[in-house]
């Protein structure tokens, strides 16, 4: 709906403090970039340079700066050393790296992380979810989309949906002690809260454990 794919159906949708209507929705996905689910689904380069630059080409940039952002984003997410591998050959992770540098080198705005976690391996996960970290540092805007907690608890703000219905909205410190509500919404209750539950049910007061255990909830 923020590029404008399907049209809603109540309220509004504001992008840099321009409302989304119909017959802008080019300039609107000018600022956007989005990396999917399934990376094989974006690529599109004989190699992974290739790939990254595609987007450039069609903005029709000059050479010298397609390679010096092709340089730098691909460095950005540790994937210098494979410009010339075909992306086949590419890991899930490493693959899903390529196309968060595709997006990056954009230079958009906003960067849409569609459950861009989920078909990997826990390797290529936790490859991602590095790649994500460092990007926080930036001026850009990061709307992931996901199911896994221990991504989410990364955020500045977390919005939980349920049945297309917002049941939290806050700070993560705020939205992951409502366990109930949670679970109500089909998502899972980090480790660590939930040996924080435990020790609620045996009675054990130890006022630093919690403390230290809910420090790790939030530096998941």
């Amino acid at each position: 709906m923020i590029v404008g794919l399907l049209k809603k159906t109540d309220g509004s949708i504001n992008v840099n403090g321009k409302e989304l209507v119909e017959g802008n929705e080019y300039e609107i996905r000018e600022s956007i970039s989005i990396v999917f689910q399934n990376p094989d689904n974006q690529f599109v380069g004989a190699t992974v340079m290739d790939d990254i630059a595609f987007g450039l080409e069609n903005k029709c940039l000059d050479r010298e700066e397609m390679h010096r952002r092709i340089d730098l984003y691909s460095r950005k997410v540790n994937m210098h050393d494979f410009l010339n591998k075909e992306p086949h050959n590419l890991s899930g992770g490493e693959k899903q790296r390529v196309a968060i540098a595709g997006a990056l080198a954009m230079d958009t705005d906003i960067i849409i992380l569609d459950e861009a976690t989920s078909m990997l391996d826990p390797r290529g996960k936790n490859e991602v979810i590095e790649t994500i970290k460092s990007l926080q540092d930036g001026n850009k805007t990061i709307i992931t989309i996901t199911h896994e907690l221990n991504e989410a608890v990364l955020s500045d703000r977390v919005i939980v949906l349920n049945k297309g219905e917002i049941v939290l909205n806050g700070k993560p410190s705020e939205v992951f002690q409502q366990k109930d509500v949670i679970i109500e919404a089909g998502l899972d209750v980090l480790p660590s809260l939930k040996v924080l539950d435990r020790l609620k049910e045996e009675n054990i007061d130890n006022d630093k454990l919690k403390e230290l255990l809910w420090e790790l909830s939030l530096k998941m």
